[in-house]
């Protein structure tokens, strides 16, 4: 998908200011409201926007533990695994990846005792073979999407902008 300048900086608005509405959005912008809902809606259609929920911290819910779960899988078990994993609320995430196993599962537990007890979950699961454990001892930097989207708009104020008829 091409990105121009004005979706940039109205990604970048966004993710600044998530609360501040559409209203807001068009006045920064210079834009009219119904631009910034048009474009909205383009980019939620295309999937660069993957969704408004509210961003919530496990840790916040007393899920205090996060760990890394590499699973290694019976040949041919993948579908049959995740299907199970989407079962498992601690499973935060999941990820069929090269080397180290082949799902990295994000988790979230309330106690280490709670991971011990999740990981043999996962164990018992059909398919999977085996595990390997890494809790997080501190986030150092936080998932983020923000700096991707000031480096398209710095290259992007940077270069030209092409005329399509040449």
């Amino acid at each position: 998908m091409h990105l121009d300048q004005l979706d940039l900086e109205l990604l970048n608005l966004l993710l600044e200011e998530p609360q501040a509405g559409m209203r807001e959005y068009a006045r920064v912008l210079g834009v009219a409201r119904g631009t910034v809902q048009a474009r909205l809606t383009r980019l939620e259609r295309e999937g660069v926007i993957a969704g408004h929920a509210p961003a919530i911290s496990p840790s916040g819910l007393g899920f205090t533990v996060l760990a890394f779960v590499h699973l290694y899988l019976a040949q041919g078990q993948l579908d049959n695994v995740v299907s199970k994993l989407n079962a498992l609320p601690e499973v935060l995430e999941a990820h069929t990846t090269t080397g180290e196993g082949d799902l990295l599962c994000r988790v979230a537990a309330r106690s280490n005792l709670h991971l011990e007890e999740i990981v043999q979950t996962l164990l018992a699961l059909p398919g999977v073979t085996r595990t390997k454990t890494e809790i997080s001892l501190n986030q150092r930097v936080s998932y983020r999407v923000l700096p991707l989207v000031q480096q398209l708009r710095s290259a992007h104020t940077r270069r030209p902008e092409r005329d399509p008829g040449t």
